[in-house]
C-alpha cells in the first residue's frame, strides 16, 4: 500500500527527497527533505486536504507569493511553492511550500521543557517577534496565527514561521472561511475577535495573540486555559487574565501592564501596534491606549463588573446575558412551558452496535417524529429491526417488514419511515403500516447516511463515499450522485429546510481523530466546511446550526437557511453529549446519549496487593491511558485523551512534561532499561488502517525530538522492550489479526514471527530476564499464555475462564493478570523452565480501567500496582421536550 508521504515523495522526486516527517499541526504537516538543486537541508510544508479544498490552488499559490517578499531578519523565508501530483487524474494533489530548515528548536519545544522562561529571555524573544510582526503589518500582512510553535529558535534568536500558510488561509480563502464559520488560529492564543469569526481582522489581533505568547513565557500556560476548545473560547469571551505577577512575583510591572494592555478584549484597548508592545516591554509607553488600566495582583474573574456593556460589542452583552439566563436556566429546570426531561432506558441508542466486522453504527439509531408524537428506533435483539413508541404509550412495537433496518429518518409529513439495512439497501415504510418500499442500493452501511429532504428527494451516501439523491416516491428513478467525499466518510446526514442542501459530516474511522462538518450547497454544486473538528450537524427551526464537538457537548451557532452559511460564533447549549448521538424534531423533542468518555474521568492511583488505593497526584485528573514505570519506578509515562491524545511524563518530584511527538494519538509507552527513554506507539494520521501507525522513541528528560524507531507495512498498536535492552517486541494489525513479531535492536533486526497464522495475540509482556513472553491467545479462548522466548516452542495456559493484561513483578517471580473482575497473580518458581503455581485473587477490579488491548496498569519495583481509577459516572439517554426555549435562551439570539 502506497503511504501518503509516499505518495508526496512520488511527486516531489524531481525537486525535493523527502526524509522524514517533522511534525504534523491543524493546517499543516511539516517534512525535512533535501533540496536536489541547492543541495540543502530544507522544510516542506503540506497544507492539510480540508484546508487546501477550502483555499484551492490557484487562489493559494497566487497569494503565497506575497510572503516570498518578506525579508526579515526575524521572519523565516520562504524559498518555494507549488501544487504537486498529477492534476486531472483523480488523485490527491499536495499544496506545499518550502522554507529554510532551522537546526534549533520552536520555542514550544523550550517551554515545554523550562516551563517558565527567564525574564530577560521572554522579553528578548517578545520583541524579536514584535519586530517582525511590526515589518509584517507594514506591509499588509497579518499573520493570525502566532504561538509557540510558530517561532522557531535558531542559536537563541527568535524566527517567526507560517506567514505564507497564514495569508494564503486567510486572504486567498477569506470569503470562504468567514461563510463557513473557520477562524484560522489557536484557541489559547486568539483574540476575542477572531473567535467570534469577524470578518475584518486588524493587527491589533496578532498584538493578542503575542501578548498571549509573552504571558505563557512568563507564568508557564496561556493566560486562558480548558478542557476543550470551545472552553477556552469561552475563557477569551468572558474572563479577565490572572495578573502574571500574582503567579510569579518577579514580574517587573511594566512588562506585567504591557502584556495585560495586549490582551485587553477589545482592540481599540491594546497597543496600536507590535512596535508599541515592544517599547511598553521596556517601560516606553508609546501608542497606550487610554484606557488600560490593569492593578497587580488582582486575581482574574468574569468579565461582568467593570463593563460597560451599553458601550461594549454587542455580542459581548449578549453573550453575557446568554451565560446568566443559562445559569437561571440550570437553576430552575423546570423553566419553559411543559418541559420534560427525563432518561430513558433505550441502551442500543447509546452503544454502537457491530454490523460485520469491517463496520459499526456509529450514530444514533434513534428519529423523532417532526412532531414529537412518536420515536423510532432501531432494535438489535435477533437481528436489526425498527420498533416505534407512541408518546404516551407504555412499550414500544416493532414495525412489521423492516428486518435489518439501521438509521432510520421520517419524511418531513412524517407518514413515512426512511431506513438503511445492514446488506446496503435504502428502503421506506408507512408510519400506520404496510409493506416496506426499496429506493435504491449499495448504500453505506456504517454510518446514518440518509436524509429527506423537503421536495420528496432521498440524499444517502453509498459505498463508494458518494452522496446521491434518489426519488422518494418509488424504485422507478435513478439515483444520482453528485458528490464524493474522498478517502473519509459520510457519518451524518440532515436536511435543510427548502431543500436548499444538507448538512454532513465527513469523518475516518469513529471520527474520535478526523472529522468535520460540512454543507453541500445544491444551488452552487458544492460542499464547503462549516465547523472543522466536530463530528455530527442538525438544523434548528429556531435558526441555528447545532453540532457536536468531537471532545464532547452540543454547541449552536446562528446559521441562515438561505445563504447556508453560519451568522455568529458558537455557544454550548447541552454538555456531555456524545458526538453524533443527537436528534430533534420540528416540535422542539430531542433525544440523545451522554459522553461516556467525557463524563468519566480517572486519577492514577497506587494500590497494594490488598487492594488499598491511594493517589499518585490528586491534582491530576483526565482520561488516562495505558500507564508505564520506568525500571526503577521513579516515573511515569501515561497517555491522556483530549482532542488528541498525548504521552506525560510524571517525574517523582511531581513535574510533568508533554511529549510533543505531533500526529493524533501517542500512546503505549515502553522503557527501555536505562530507564532513559521509551518505546512509544505513535498514530501519525486519521488513517490507522495503514503503515502510519509505527513505534518511536523518546528520551526521558525530554531533550530532542522523539525519533523514529520501527515502521512497518502493517500499523504497529504495541510494543515491549525486553530487560536486557536487546529485544523489541511488537503487535502488528493484519487485516483485523494481531499479529506479533520479535526484532533485535542490534545487529540482525529482521522481523521474526512469534504468533500468527490462526493464533491472535494481544497485550505482550516479556519476563525481566526476557526468557518469557505472555500474551493474550485466541487460540486459548482468551486467556492468558506464557511462551518461551523467541522461539515459542514452550507454551503453557496459566488464567482459567478468560484471562488478559498480564504483567510481571520486576523479580520475574510473579506473573499478574485481570480474570472475572479480580486481579489475578501466579508465582513462579526459579529454574530453567516456567513452573507457574496456581492463580488466586488479590483484589477486585470494581471501579478500575479495564481494556483487552493493552495492560491498563503496571507493576512497581516495591510490588504495588499503578492503575487507573474511573471517577466519572455511566451514560445514559437523554429526552426532553419543549427544548427550543431552553435553546433560546442559551443562545439569546
Amino acid at each position: 500500500m502506497t503511504t501518503g508521504i509516499e505518495r508526496l515523495a512520488a511527486a516531489l522526486a524531481d525537486r525535493y527527497r523527502i526524509e522524514r516527517e517533522l511534525g504534523a499541526g491543524g493546517m499543516a504537516t511539516v517534512y525535512l527533505a533535501q533540496d536536489l538543486k541547492h543541495d540543502r537541508k530544507v522544510a516542506v510544508k503540506v497544507l492539510r486536504p480540508e484546508l487546501a479544498a477550502v483555499i484551492g490552488a490557484e487562489r493559494f499559490l497566487s497569494e503565497i507569493k506575497t510572503t516570498a517578499n518578506l525579508q526579515h531578519p526575524h521572519i523565516l523565508p520562504l524559498f518555494d511553492s507549488g501544487e504537486a501530483g498529477r492534476q486531472g487524474s483523480g488523485e490527491q494533489t499536495f499544496l506545499f511550500y518550502v522554507m529554510p530548515y532551522v537546526e534549533g528548536e520552536s520555542l514550544r519545544d523550550r517551554l515545554t521543557r523550562e516551563k517558565q522562561l527567564p525574564i530577560a529571555d521572554a522579553v528578548r524573544i517578545a520583541k524579536e517577534v514584535a519586530s517582525a510582526l511590526d515589518y509584517a503589518h507594514r506591509h499588509g500582512i497579518i499573520h493570525r496565527d502566532i504561538k509557540p510553535e510558530n517561532v522557531m529558535l535558531h542559536d537563541g534568536s527568535a524566527l517567526v514561521a507560517d506567514f505564507g500558510i497564514a495569508l494564503a488561509a486567510s486572504k486567498a480563502g477569506s470569503t470562504r472561511m468567514t461563510e463557513t464559520g473557520m477562524s484560522l488560529g489557536t484557541p489559547s492564543y486568539m483574540s476575542p475577535e477572531q473567535a467570534m469569526g469577524e470578518r475584518e481582522i486588524t493587527a491589533r489581533s496578532d498584538v493578542y495573540a503575542l501578548g498571549a505568547m509573552v504571558y505563557e513565557m512568563l507564568v508557564g500556560d496561556p493566560p486562558f486555559i480548558g478542557s476543550t476548545a470551545q472552553a477556552i473560547v469561552a475563557k477569551v469571551l468572558t474572563e479577565k487574565p490572572t495578573p502574571p505577577s500574582a503567579l510569579r512575583e518577579t514580574v517587573p510591572e511594566a512588562v506585567e501592564d504591557a502584556v495585560l494592555t495586549a490582551l485587553a478584549k477589545l482592540p481599540a484597548d491594546r497597543w496600536s501596534s507590535a512596535a508599541a508592545f515592544a517599547a511598553a516591554l521596556d517601560g516606553q509607553r508609546s501608542g497606550t491606549p487610554t484606557t488600560a488600566n490593569h492593578p497587580r495582583r488582582t486575581i482574574g474573574r468574569p468579565v461582568v463588573s467593570g463593563w460597560n456593556l451599553g458601550a461594549s460589542w454587542p455580542w459581548l452583552a449578549a453573550l453575557v446575558f446568554a451565560v446568566i439566563a443559562a445559569l437561571v436556566g440550570w437553576l430552575r429546570p423546570g423553566s419553559g412551558p411543559g418541559m420534560l426531561r427525563q432518561q430513558v432506558m433505550l441502551w442500543h441508542v447509546n452503544l454502537p452496535q457491530p454490523l460485520d466486522p469491517g463496520a459499526r453504527i456509529l450514530a444514533s439509531q434513534a428519529a423523532i417524529a417532526p412532531d414529537g408524537s412518536s420515536i423510532v428506533y432501531s432494535e438489535p435483539d435477533g437481528g436489526f429491526h425498527l420498533m416505534r413508541k407512541l408518546r404516551d404509550a407504555a412499550e414500544a412495537t416493532p414495525i412489521a417488514g423492516t428486518e435489518g433496518a439501521v438509521s432510520p429518518f421520517f419524511s418531513p409529513d412524517g407518514r413515512w419511515i426512511g431506513y438503511t439495512t445492514t446488506d446496503g439497501l435504502l428502503r421506506k415504510v408507512p408510519v400506520s403500516g404496510g409493506g416496506s418500499i426499496t429506493l435504491a442500493q449499495d448504500v453505506a452501511t456504517d454510518y446514518e447516511v440518509a436524509a429527506w429532504l423537503d421536495d420528496q428527494t432521498i440524499v444517502y451516501a453509498d459505498r463508494r463515499r458518494w452522496l446521491s439523491r434518489v426519488s422518494a416516491d418509488g424504485p422507478s428513478g435513478r439515483p444520482t450522485p453528485f458528490h464524493h467525499v474522498g478517502n473519509a466518510g459520510v457519518a451524518t446526514l440532515w436536511p435543510l429546510p427548502g431543500s436548499r442542501g444538507v448538512l454532513l459530516t465527513v469523518c475516518n474511522g469513529n471520527c474520535a481523530v478526523y472529522s468535520y462538518v460540512a454543507v453541500y450547497d445544491f444551488a452552487a454544486d458544492s460542499a464547503r466546511l462549516l465547523v472543522p473538528q466536530a463530528a455530527g450537524a442538525w438544523y434548528s427551526p429556531t435558526g441555528h446550526l447545532l453540532y457536536t464537538s468531537r471532545d464532547g457537548g452540543l454547541y449552536a451557532a446562528a446559521f441562515d437557511p438561505r445563504r447556508l452559511a453560519i451568522r455568529s460564533g458558537s455557544v454550548p447549549v447541552i454538555e456531555n453529549v456524545e458526538p453524533t448521538r443527537f436528534t430533534l424534531s420540528n416540535a422542539g423533542t430531542v433525544l440523545y446519549s451522554l459522553d461516556p468518555v467525557t463524563r468519566a474521568g480517572s486519577g492514577l492511583v497506587w494500590v497494594t496487593r490488598e487492594g488499598r488505593a491511594s493517589p499518585v497526584d490528586s491534582t491530576w485528573q483526565g482520561r488516562f491511558e495505558y500507564p508505564a514505570l520506568s525500571p526503577d519506578g521513579s516515573m511515569i509515562a501515561v497517555s491522556l485523551r483530549g482532542r488528541t491524545t498525548d504521552l506525560w511524563i510524571r517525574r517523582a518530584s511531581g513535574t510533568r512534561q508533554r511529549v510533543i511527538a505531533g500526529g493524533v494519538a501517542n500512546w503505549r509507552a515502553s522503557w527501555f532499561p536505562d530507564r532513559l527513554s521509551f518505546a512509544f506507539v505513535s498514530v501519525r494520521s486519521a488513517d490507522t488502517s495503514s503503515e502510519d501507525v509505527v513505534l518511536y522513541r523518546a528520551r526521558a528528560d525530554g531533550a530532542g525530538s522523539p525519533q523514529l524507531l520501527l515502521k512497518y507495512r502493517l500499523p504497529l498498536w504495541e510494543s515491549e522492550v525486553s530487560g536486557d535492552g536487546r529485544w523489541l517486541v511488537v503487535r502488528a494489525d493484519e487485516s483485523g489479526h494481531n499479529r506479533v513479531f520479535a526484532r533485535r535492536l542490534d545487529g540482525d533486526t529482521a522481523l521474526i514471527p512469534l504468533v500468527s497464522g490462526d493464533e491472535n495475540g494481544v497485550e505482550v509482556a516479556l519476563s525481566p530476564d526476557a526468557r518469557w513472553l505472555a500474551y493474550t491467545s485466541t487460540l486459548a479462548d482468551g486467556n492468558v499464555v506464557v511462551a518461551s522466548f523467541p522461539d515459542m516452542e514452550s507454551k503453557r495456559q496459566v488464567s482459567q475462564g478468560g484471562g488478559f493484561e498480564p504483567r510481571w513483578a520486576r523479580n520475574g517471580r510473579e506473573l499478574f493478570f485481570k480474570s472475572q473482575g479480580q486481579m489475578m497473580a501466579v508465582s513462579v518458581a526459579p529454574g530453567p523452565g516456567f513452573n507457574p503455581g496456581d492463580s488466586r485473587p488479590l483484589f477486585s477490579l470494581e471501579g478500575y480501567r479495564v481494556a483487552r488491548n493493552r495492560a491498563q496498569y503496571d507493576v512497581a519495583p516495591d510490588g504495588r500496582f499503578l492503575m487507573i481509577r474511573e471517577t466519572g459516572s455511566e451514560a445514559g439517554v437523554v429526552y426532553t421536550e419543549h427544548w427550543f426555549d431552553e435553546l433560546e435562551a442559551k443562545v439569546h439570539q
